[in-house]
């Protein structure tokens, strides 16, 4: 099977399984892991923070940053389609008592002068707790969000006295679309989320960044939402390597995305703009689509009725030419809703 159904697929390389099986422990509850505490300290350098905080998942991560900044009644303004919104499972109402107001942001990038007629102060709602950016945005189809972009929406911030977090769960893919440093796109937040499981490869975790002053918290937060681990440092191993390699296998996953999209467009079809490792494709039978494409052995997955293809590490060359071979073969045989344009 080609699996395109996400970038969280990937299976350790062989690398990283040698990091893990040789991964020096201790117990990180008590923050004895060295394995971990030189990945917090690897992740908080590049990324420019004072500390960091090993997650088993980004969504924790998120929701922990949520609590660190937020009181319960307040609300937080994350982008629309934002991923703490709409696959967060409600956390954070259920765990932050906070309301999440999403603001507009076309194409997934912030709308500033829009984010600023929504901003509200007076009495008859819920007070604004925090601003959230998503970059690169995954339902907006792994769009980014540059540099100037976010330099406002921080300003704003700053003009109101609020703080900001960065849900950055592929950050390393927009600087590399962007030709920057992950550093630059996570500056001036309060908080940051990166995920070590997607784009950069390990099989499970995140990282949460964030001031010293906030390390404390940080860790009881954790631990209450049960993300306190033991000896981790074997999945802390596999994380090193995917921060150490990982970045540098990025441009190759972002050739494949826009190979794809380029084939679909020669088969009939009309995939959105791709700037990083996503291929989004609106249909009117997606379902019926994605089960076709199984049976020709490739795996998509489905989301607000389009396709969304993701390319990652695990594929090569030749698994986007038989991914668009696949396609070939369901829109020439005799199924008449995938044979028009478009549909």
């Amino acid at each position: 099977m080609i699996d395109l159904r996400s970038d969280t697929v990937t299976q350790p390389s062989p690398r990283m399984r040698r990091a893990m099986a040789e991964a020096e422990v201790g117990d990180d509850v008590y923050g004895e892991d060295p394995t971990v505490n030189r990945l917090q300290g690897l992740a908080a350098e590049r990324l420019g923070f004072e500390e960091a905080l090993f997650f088993p998942s980004g969504t924790m991560a998120n929701q922990v940053a949520l609590l660190l900044h937020l009181r319960r009644g307040q609300e937080v303004l994350a982008p629309e389609g934002a991923h703490l919104y709409e696959y967060e499972l409600g956390a954070p109402a259920a765990l932050a008592g906070a309301l999440v107001r999403p603001y507009p942001a076309p194409r997934g990038r912030p709308d500033l002068k829009a984010l600023r007629a929504l901003f509200h102060e007076g009495p008859h709602q819920a007070p604004i707790g925090l601003i959230t950016v998503e970059n690169t945005h995954n339902l907006a189809g792994g769009r980014v969000v540059e540099e100037g972009i976010t330099r406002g929406v921080l300003e704003f911030a700053r003009e109101k006295g609020l703080p900001t977090h960065l849900d950055g769960a592929r950050l390393f893919n927009a600087a590399i679309a962007l030709n920057t440093e992950p550093s630059r796109l996570a500056r001036g937040f309060t908080t940051a989320m990166v995920s070590l499981s997607k784009g950069l490869g390990a099989p499970v975790g995140s990282l949460l960044l964030f001031p010293k002053a906030m390390a404390k918290e940080a860790r009881r937060y954790r631990k209450l939402l049960g993300g306190g681990m033991r000896q981790v440092g074997v999945l802390a191993a596999a994380g090193l390597v995917a921060l150490e390699e990982g970045p540098s296998l990025l441009p190759q996953d972002h050739a494949r995305a826009k190979a794809l999209a380029e084939g679909l467009r020669k088969l009939g079809l009309e995939p959105e703009e791709v700037e990083t490792n996503m291929v989004y494709l609106p249909h009117p039978h997606p379902e019926a689509l994605a089960q076709a494409l199984k049976a020709q052995g490739v795996l998509v997955g489905v989301l607000k009725g389009r396709l969304r293809l993701v390319t990652h590490r695990d594929l090569e060359d030749s698994a986007i030419e038989r991914a668009l071979a696949a396609f070939r073969w369901v829109l020439e045989n005799p199924l008449g809703q995938f044979r028009t344009k478009g549909g």
